[in-house]
């Protein structure tokens, strides 16, 4: 419920004390590239392509010169190829021609590229730069939030909204960690583990599978 908000956070806090993001990644374009990679696909998945992605075109601008069909091949087991390459290359040639080669760090700019729409860019914002600008919506923030009763909501945009009103600012980025890795270890879908959950005895959805 509402009014448990920061209970859940500070023992989620407690569960899983090193969060971070679990994408693998050197730059901020190397972030940029996984990220969309990652919709519609693990980042489990995304970890396996990347690493010969990233050796066969360490530069921005390889991005762009690589021949849209041999990039499809490198990222074909992501799914959705055809559209991420697309889009993947269409990023490059933004951040060449736009931002000189270097990935912005303001909301509105990083939604100027293709392939980066606002959880992207709240991913890129806090994860390299730093930056609580928004909270992380990803399907396992989703998930959460609906069976924490935190929201109502479907639509991942109007979910950060009622999750922004509930947190505190600095507390935004923490938050998605937090429930993403809680939904990877126990708040599972279709069937959480509420058994092994230490936050069952708040969680207005426990009831249901315990």
């Amino acid at each position: 419920m509402k009014n448990n908000a920061y209970e859940y956070f500070n023992r989620l806090s407690k569960m899983y004390p090193n969060p971070k993001c679990a994408l693998n990644f050197t730059s901020a374009w190397e972030l940029l590239v996984a990220t969309i990679l990652s919709a519609q696909c693990t980042d489990k998945r995304v970890n396996l392509i990347t690493p010969q992605l990233f050796l066969e075109l360490p530069s921005i601008q390889d991005y762009i010169d690589v021949d849209q069909e041999h990039l499809e091949q490198l990222i074909r087991s992501s799914g959705f190829f055809r559209n991420k390459a697309k889009n993947i290359k269409g990023a490059a040639r933004v951040v060449v021609e736009q931002f000189n080669s270097t990935v912005p760090h303001e909301m509105d700019d990083l939604l100027k590229i293709p392939g980066i729409a606002r959880k992207s860019a709240n991913v890129l914002l806090w994860v390299w730069f730093g930056k609580n600008k928004g909270v992380i919506v990803d399907t396992h923030v989703k998930r959460l939030s609906n069976r924490l009763g935190l929201t109502k909501e479907q639509n991942p945009v109007k979910i950060e909204q009622d999750l922004m009103k509930l947190y505190k600012k600095d507390d935004w980025g923490l938050l998605s960690y937090y429930f993403v890795d809680h939904g990877r270890a126990l708040c599972k879908a279709p069937t959480p583990k509420c058994i092994e959950c230490k936050l069952n005895d708040i969680c207005p959805s426990a009831k249901k599978y315990l």
